[in-house]
């Protein structure tokens, strides 16, 4: 998978970055069109981890949540 919740991140704060441009600032329209389709991501990323849980972490991911390992459950969370 190409895009992963480190990108998200990436483009997010890049985001901010061009909003605080004084010389040049982003258009606030893009900005909250950005923002929206960051949160439909993170809801995504949300459900992956239900999954995960539902699943037992038995090292089902769908590769968006990158991880070096898996990681135990806490509590049953």
């Amino acid at each position: 998978m190409k895009n992963k919740m480190t990108d998200l991140r990436d483009h997010l704060f890049a985001t901010l970055e061009a909003l605080q441009d004084e010389s040049k600032p982003m258009d606030i329209d893009r900005a909250k069109a950005i923002a929206e389709v960051g949160k439909v991501l993170v809801d995504s990323a949300k459900v992956e981890v239900l999954y995960l849980k539902v699943m037992d972490g038995e090292g089902q991911s769908t590769g968006f949540i990158e991880s070096q390992k898996t990681l135990p459950l806490i509590n049953g969370r």
